[in-house]
């Protein structure tokens, strides 16, 4: 009897997640489903190839088992001290039922035979198959119902939005439990009733979902940003991610917020700075200019003799406080513009300004590059 390389059946490496494990077998069963090859008997086997290694490789004690035979196998073991140490219930006493495998290659039937927890989903059906149905909905007979898939997402608002808060929406298109089925990819099929339960021995491949038990849904949630958010703040939607089974085993939904400053601002962690462009002669006498900020305009006092890069700070004007974070402040960078469009009046009043200053011995402002 060959060992069948299940690892090599879904092209994933030994040490592949749980989650590496079902995405690789998700892309595989959609491209080889009989659905979508109708009468293709290779798409056929190799989708059969395909189940039975996600039956192992999807179930911890299942792969713990096949990764100790595959290690026995590959030391050169025996067939007969093989299928003795495993077949008979493996290393710890595990046991394993056998029965009807449904398809499943000779290989599994000696070895995992039985074990039919999850479905092989093929045309025609899955026999060996035992789901229960009854109070609280349905269920796989073992092991807990899986939550559903949680959901990142991006929010980019701008600075107005972060001061005072907002309502933003999101589009984006998610794949989801397939409703049809409950995200188990079968629809029942033989049956029969214990006490309260419903037992499940067959099922075919839910048409709706291809038999995969997911589905992609066109999503739109209107999201509350709080006035006084951060930068990279990562919001957390509880039950708005992927939906499970059941509303209270639903996934949650992580949005992550991008501040977009806009021209003129930025932003230093709460603090917002802006640079501000005003006149020589502002900046000399002191003047009262119009300044933006993301809310409006306010008049702000521009003291006299206020050189090149001086700082003007407005205590809390910043990102307003928010839990345990204080309010940021609002800063003006002065950037101070000498006038290139003079009139001849104004050129001689700039003169007279040049020989008042020369005559008063004012310093020459590049003496200290001159010493040397």
């Amino acid at each position: 009897m060959e060992f069948r390389d299940y690892y090599k059946t879904l092209g994933v490496e030994r040490s592949a997640t749980a989650d590496q494990i079902k995405s690789a077998y998700r892309k595989l069963a959609r491209k080889h489903h009989p659905d979508v090859n109708p009468n293709n008997k290779e798409a056929e086997r190799k989708f059969k190839e395909i189940n039975e290694a996600y039956q192992v490789l999807s179930d911890p004690e299942k792969r713990k088992k096949y990764d100790e035979l595959g290690a026995d196998w590959e030391h050169g073991a025996s067939q007969e001290e093989v299928f003795r140490r495993y077949a008979q219930g493996g290393p710890g006493g595990a046991h394993f039922e056998t029965g009807d495998a449904g398809g499943f290659s000779d290989f599994f039937e000696r070895f995992f035979g039985g074990l039919g927890t999850g479905a092989a989903r093929h045309g025609g059906g899955f026999q060996g198959f035992d789901f229960v149905e009854g109070i609280g909905g349905r269920r796989p007979s073992r092991g807990a119902a899986r939550r559903g898939s949680d959901l990142e997402a991006e929010a980019v608002i701008s600075l107005q939005d972060a001061v005072q808060g907002a309502t933003t929406r999101l589009d984006f298109v998610i794949e989801e439990a397939c409703d049809a089925c409950g995200g188990t990819g079968l629809i029942a099929g033989k049956q029969e009733r214990r006490a309260n339960s419903r037992v499940l021995h067959s099922a075919d491949p839910c048409h709706k979902c291809a038999g995969n038990g997911m589905v992609r849904a066109r999503r739109t949630l209107e999201v509350t940003i709080p006035a006084g958010i951060s930068d990279g703040t990562r919001m957390r939607l509880k039950g708005q991610g992927a939906k499970g089974p059941r509303p209270d085993l639903n996934g949650d939904l992580f949005v992550m917020v991008k501040i977009n400053p806009g021209a003129g601002f930025a932003l230093a962690g709460r603090d917002i700075r802006c640079t501000l462009p005003v006149w020589d002669y502002e900046a000399s006498l002191g003047a009262e200019v119009a300044a933006p900020t993301p809310t409006g305009k306010i008049a702000l006092k521009i003291p006299a003799d206020s050189q090149n890069g001086r700082v003007m700070r407005l205590r809390g004007k910043g990102l307003p406080a928010r839990g345990k974070d204080p309010a940021g402040d609002l800063l003006y960078e002065l950037r101070v513009l000498a006038p290139t469009d003079l009139t001849e009046e104004e050129r001689q009043l700039m003169r007279r300004l040049a020989d008042s200053r020369r005559a008063r011995g004012v310093a020459d402002p590049r003496a200290e590059l001159l010493r040397s």
